[in-house]
């Protein structure tokens, strides 16, 4: 008896409770798990987009949204206070017949055309020198001093060079009485006002231009200048033929980036000479202020805006085209 019912005890422990359907349990966990891998890869796709969106925001608001506006606006005449009205062409059919805004824009070119030449070229010779002829310490302490004039603010620079160039009690005209040159009206002629622009936006921009051609001459091989030497060639036949050739990755970087900022100057026109005398130093992007600012016509504005932008486009398409000729990659 007490066999037997330790017995059925013991079948009764071995079976109790309802049976588990075969592979339930892992089926279980095998799906909880899946689901928590599907939960992170889509957290994982998603968490750079989290990241990019204040930048992707601000662009949109700060950048895409104001240049879509200006391509609108530049078919409306407004004036802030009455409701922008609808006149297609008009404003580029006046910015075109406005001689002022041609006279800026030929101020503009010409102004790009030397101050972009002498930049680079500054820039260069500058950085070929600092690059071969100076040991290393000094190498980091004119790199840091080129560099310096472009964080300062522009119009902060020009107000202090303003005082520089002053005719009566400029420092310039001070020391250049030491070797007996009367006093140059700098600000006050057509043909001084324009070299001090140019002067002024050199000597803070070209430190940009001497980094970017710092870094394509560290790049260049040692070999090759063993290789040229072996050649026979020295000094400036060498930079002809190996350094400017290998260095012209750089130099389109540079020039495109020059030609660019050039082409959209304001600063210092306007704090040196305000546009003077007369127009000789006026901008384009001046006329864009002076219209939108002064005359609140921003129709006008924009519309100066937009062909100023396709002129930087075009020659910007048009550099990169010529690359393929001029330029050679290692």
């Amino acid at each position: 008896m007490s066999t037997a019912t330790t017995g059925m005890s013991t079948k009764r422990r071995n079976g109790a409770g309802p049976k588990r359907r075969n592979g339930e349990g892992p089926k279980r966990r095998n799906g909880a798990a899946s689901g928590s891998e599907t939960t992170g890869r889509q957290r994982q796709r998603w968490l750079p987009w989290a990241f990019l969106a204040p930048t992707i925001l601000g662009m949109g608001l700060f950048t895409l949204v104001p240049i879509v506006a200006s391509v609108v606006l530049a078919f409306f005449r407004w004036d802030i206070i009455s409701a922008p009205s609808f006149v297609g062409f008009d404003n580029f059919a006046e910015v075109v017949q406005d001689p002022t805004v041609r006279v800026s824009f030929l101020n503009t070119i010409m102004f790009v055309v030397v101050a972009v030449a002498l930049q680079l070229g500054l820039a260069l010779a500058l950085a070929i020198m600092v690059q071969e002829k100076l040991p290393a310490w000094l190498r980091v302490f004119f790199r840091s001093a080129f560099f310096f004039p472009l964080i300062l603010s522009a119009a902060s620079v020009s107000i202090f060079m303003r005082y520089l160039f002053n005719e009566q009690f400029g420092v310039v005209n001070w020391l250049l009485s030491f070797v007996g040159i009367p006093a140059v009206p700098w600000l006050t002629t057509p043909a001084g006002s324009a070299a001090v622009v140019i002067l002024v936006y050199v000597w803070q921009n070209f430190g940009f231009s001497f980094l970017l051609f710092i870094g394509g001459l560290a790049s260049i091989p040692t070999e090759t200048y063993e290789a040229a030497s072996i050649d026979g060639a020295t000094g400036w036949r060498k930079h002809l033929h190996v350094t400017l050739p290998l260095l012209s990755p750089t130099t389109l970087v540079a020039s495109v980036m020059a030609i660019i900022n050039a082409l959209q100057v304001f600063d210092q026109p306007y704090v040196l000479t305000r546009g003077g005398p007369g127009d000789s130093t006026r901008t384009a992007v001046m006329v864009i202020f002076e219209s939108a600012f002064q005359r609140l016509e921003f129709g006008q504005a924009s519309a100066i805006g937009v062909i100023l932008t396709l002129i930087i486009m075009a020659i910007t398409a048009a550099q990169f085209r010529l690359s393929k000729r001029f330029v050679f990659y290692q």
